[in-house]
């Protein structure tokens, strides 16, 4: 928080709340003893986003490299590399980064994708366990796939627009309601959920 600038008055009252704490698990059967909290932040609470991207954006500042790149969205990373070997080394910064605050990079949640047929054999490795290989991989509701096919991913486009336009068929249909209201309505709806993740798609002549 102080790295980002934020005043100290502020910083010292998230550490009061913060240090010291204390918490009990209360379930069907009763509940139990008080146990000292240690990690983690306060579930629920409106302040833990905004730590946790705090956080993450200060990280980010350390690993940090030029393209290829690192996308990040919460805790969802991308890592983009030219070789496996370069794949392996951000792995080693990440988890080094991360466990230094208190975090760690999940091997059975991490997987890698080659796009370079002369790179597809081999394995990665993050702390000498192997990490799983796919074909493809979602990444905020896209799937990439590792030949570049994006045929099934525009279906599910168009499959999406079609039950944005379900949801809505009452009011697209209804003859008593005006076309700026109809459009506001598709532009809303139907046209978001078609075209989401689309516009780097090059157009094909079917």
């Amino acid at each position: 928080m102080r790295k980002s600038g934020v005043a100290e008055k502020y910083v010292r009252v998230v550490q009061d709340m913060y240090e010291r704490s204390r918490t009990v698990v209360r379930c069907a059967v009763g509940q139990t003893e008080e146990f000292k909290v240690e990690v983690g932040l306060h579930q629920g609470s409106a302040l833990s986003p905004f730590l946790f991207a705090i956080v993450m954006d200060q990280l980010s500042e350390e690993v940090r490299q030029e393209s290829p790149w690192t996308m990040m969205f919460a805790d969802d990373i991308v890592i983009c590399s030219e070789s496996r070997e370069q794949v392996e080394e951000n792995l080693e910064r990440w988890r080094f980064a991360l466990e230094r605050r208190g975090m760690k990079v999940s091997c059975s949640k991490t997987e890698y994708m080659c796009v370079n047929e002369r790179e597809g054999s081999g394995t990665v490795r993050l702390q000498g366990e192997e990490v799983k290989k796919v074909q493809e991989f979602k990444y905020l509701g896209s799937t990439v796939r590792s030949n570049g096919e994006y045929g099934k991913e525009v279906k599910k486009r168009v499959q999406a627009g079609w039950n944005g336009w379900r949801k809505v068929s009452g009011v697209l249909c209804d003859r008593k309601i005006s076309a700026r209201i109809k459009g506001k309505v598709y532009r809303t709806v139907v046209r978001p959920a078609m075209l989401y993740g689309l516009e780097t798609v090059s157009l094909r002549k079917r």
